[in-house]
């Protein structure tokens, strides 16, 4: 019998993208952070270290820096998402064990990213995990308000009929798992050895882990995935 929790209820498996279905040790998304503070720079006319001040400001007041850059001034989204994830997708390793545990997992598998969707299947596609999702909810599909506002998870409630009582949400970030612990999700923070806020999560984090795959063959009952 499996050691983990009981998850027999969950029909729904809802998974954040960059720093969750990879490691932060991969270090992709800091090419994400250097493309936003070029575009951030560029489109301003200030310095690197301007728009880097600039940049995390947005995204602490507004959840994405989109999301500030579109307040604050009127950026058109898709531009800035398309240049800031021309990134280089080939640090990721194929990932065939994930691939295998998620493919059995009992129930619908669904991604929810601040990301763009093109960004979300460039991952995936490095990963080996392409095939594995029945649906993307990027940040287009959330009318750009991203997570942690519970608009967003409204929106992907009612975009794919879930209920949110049978479904589990895996995130590395503390902040976007308590809007989903409010609507009755199991959550589980997948986390970071240099996050501090992992170290200590709230109790919305019903879980927390430290490597996903592992976690998720201990965790399906009453399947076994070994």
């Amino acid at each position: 019998m499996p050691s983990g929790p009981d998850l027999s209820h969950i029909d729904t498996w809802v998974f954040d993208l960059d720093n969750t279905l990879y490691p932060v040790s991969t270090n992709l998304f800091p090419q994400i952070d250097v493309r936003m503070k070029t575009f951030i720079a560029d489109l301003l006319g200030v310095s690197l270290d301007e728009a880097f001040k600039i940049q995390k400001l947005y995204y602490h007041e507004h959840g994405t820096t989109l999301r500030g850059l579109m307040i604050n001034h009127t950026v058109e989204p898709d531009a800035f998402l398309d240049y800031v994830h021309d990134i280089d997708y080939t640090i990721l390793e194929p990932n065939p064990e994930l691939r295998r545990v998620i493919k059995e997992l009992p129930g619908r598998k669904l991604i929810h990213t601040n990301g763009s969707e093109s960004h979300a299947e460039g991952v995936l596609d490095a990963l080996s995990l392409e095939g594995c999702f029945e649906a993307i909810f990027d940040i287009r599909a959330g009318a750009y308000i991203p997570k942690p506002d519970p608009n967003s998870y409204e929106r992907l409630l009612r975009s794919h009929a879930l209920t949110p009582e049978s479904a589990i949400m895996f995130e590395d970030l503390v902040k976007n798992l308590k809007p989903a612990a409010e609507l009755g999700m199991v959550t589980v923070l997948v986390k970071h050895d240099s996050d501090a806020a992992s170290s200590n999560p709230d109790i919305h984090c019903h879980h927390v882990i430290e490597d996903l795959t592992d976690w998720l063959k201990q965790a399906v009952y009453p399947r076994t995935v070994s």
